[in-house]
């Protein structure tokens, strides 16, 4: 059980190295100076979604939900069977009628069955499978990452995929301009040098981008697809802040819940099967808008057999359009009925998250969000505890990860819709990113999900909704302010 906060010691970086502390004043000094830039030169980049006025239009569920299996599309009774069969496993909940409705609708995005979903939890864990997935490729790989650094494991990942680039396998590469803003140029220019293709999404540098300069819009995507037929995706970036040591040759370690608290917690996982090829149209979609080179049809997207039993949905947002993301997760929790169990790394929502989750709560639903107790965003910290009081007196419960970093983006609903991604309850998140969720419908992979979260809880203190009144002044002060800024963080 997660310890309860009874007296609150505020988050400090003391046990942050000099370098940690200049790399996150960094990366908030430009943004705030890419924020500015785009505000003067090409105005706002995206808004956040009226997510009331969508599920409110009775128009959007008259929409049947489209299921794929690897043999094409099924019939509207074949849907249903699926769907009823996975209902009577997980008992009775709106999630799987109601909701799943307005998520195609709004998305377009098919439910996909035939599909094996592996759960990775934190760096080690995914490092390893994406080495093994970079070993065994035979044609192509695609690696499309918002944080792409120089530092140890990014040099391990640029040998491999040189390597496997010089066994004549075709790696695509898209790095985001300001995420990887502190990588040296000449540590991309080497790999380019060995026949890698790469592109920087949306260049910083105005000169660079011509006349496609779009300096908020950033893509915050973390996404490898190897050969077509496996992808790896989730929250994790390319950066030794997740893991230490030589992983492609790391054993596992005999003491895991140790090794997570000295680096940052994330999750990720691992998907083969016909969906695989919803998240090769998303790659060759960005690759192709920031000016990569054509792509072979036949050679990207190969026909995919079924590798499992798992039903998955890949949703992917892009500012044009509104957050399909943010707007979903909204309508799952509007539909909960028995339990809401989200992590997140950078909390700063809008009234109409803050809403769905109290009203959940209200209800009768466990509700219970995990936030970093320690974050490497100075601002968002305080933005996130601004809510707090309002949240525990709903009856949320609010958990603090105690270890380095959460930088995990997780939610599981009812224990059968589930969801690991890139986006974050932010507003650059929401308004200004491409972000990529997968959401998973089945039980068996919930039932994963919330023992990871449970473990987790194992290493985060409760908030006590009396004590937490109790905090002085100066933070009170600290929340109003870092609060008045939501829309920038």
């Amino acid at each position: 059980m997660a310890r309860v906060l009874r007296r609150r010691t505020p988050a400090r970086a003391g046990n942050q190295t000099a370098d940690e502390i200049q790399s996150c004043l960094t990366r908030l000094l430009c943004r705030m100076l890419v924020l500015i830039a785009g505000v003067v030169c090409v105005g706002g980049c995206g808004t956040v979604p009226d997510a009331y006025a969508l599920m409110q239009d009775r128009r959007l569920y008259w929409h049947h939900y489209k299921v794929v299996s690897d043999q094409g599309p099924l019939s509207a009774s074949q849907s249903r069977e699926i769907i009823q069969r996975l209902e009577a496993r997980s008992g009775k909940t709106d999630i799987l009628q109601r909701h799943l409705a307005f998520e195609q609708a709004i998305s377009g995005s098919p439910l996909v069955t035939g599909n094996k979903v592996t759960l990775l939890e934190n760096g080690a864990a995914t490092y390893r499978a994406m080495f093994a997935a970079i070993e065994g490729a035979t044609h192509n790989i695609n690696l499309e990452t918002y944080i792409f650094d120089g530092d140890q494991i990014g040099k391990e990942f640029a040998n491999a995929l040189i390597a496997k680039q010089q066994q004549g396998v075709q790696v695509n590469i898209i790095y985001d301009g300001f995420g990887s803003i502190l990588t040296r140029r000449s540590f991309f220019n080497g790999m380019r040098s060995n026949g890698i293709r790469l592109v920087e999404f949306d260049p910083i540098n105005p000169f660079a981008a011509g006349f496609r300069w779009a300096p908020l819009h950033r893509d915050h995507r973390k996404l490898m697809v190897v050969d077509g037929s496996l992808a790896i995706t989730g929250g994790i970036n390319i950066s030794s802040v997740y893991s230490s040591g030589v992983i492609s040759k790391a054993k596992e370690n005999k003491n895991p819940s140790v090794e997570v608290l000295k680096t940052w917690r994330d999750t990720d996982v691992e998907v083969e099967g016909p969906v695989v090829s919803e998240y090769q149209e998303l790659f060759v979609a960005n690759w192709l808008q920031q000016g990569g080179a054509k792509l072979k049809f036949s050679d990207y997207f190969p026909a995919l057999d079924a590798k499992g039993d798992q039903i998955v949905r890949v949703l992917g947002s892009v500012p044009q359009e509104f957050s399909t993301i943010y707007v979903t997760l909204i309508s799952a929790i509007r539909n909960a009925e028995s339990n809401i169990y989200i992590t997140d790394a950078y909390f700063a929502p809008d009234s109409q998250m803050l809403e769905a989750l109290e009203g959940a709560a209200r209800r009768g639903v466990d509700v219970r969000l995990l936030f970093p107790g320690h974050t490497n965003e100075p601002l968002i910290q305080p933005a996130a505890r601004s809510h707090f009081s309002e949240l525990l007196d709903a009856g949320v419960k609010i958990y603090l990860w105690q270890g380095k970093m959460l930088h995990a983006k997780t939610a599981t609903i009812d224990g059968v819709w589930s969801t690991v991604g890139s986006s974050n309850l932010d507003w650059w998140s929401i308004a200004r990113n491409d972000e990529i969720n997968t959401v998973v419908l089945s039980v068996r992979f919930g039932q994963e999900m919330n023992a990871s979260f449970m473990r987790d809880l194992q290493n985060s203190e409760q908030l006590d909704s009396a004590a937490w009144q109790q905090r002085s002044v100066l933070e009170r002060i600290e929340e109003a302010f870092a609060r008045s800024l939501e829309p920038m963080l």
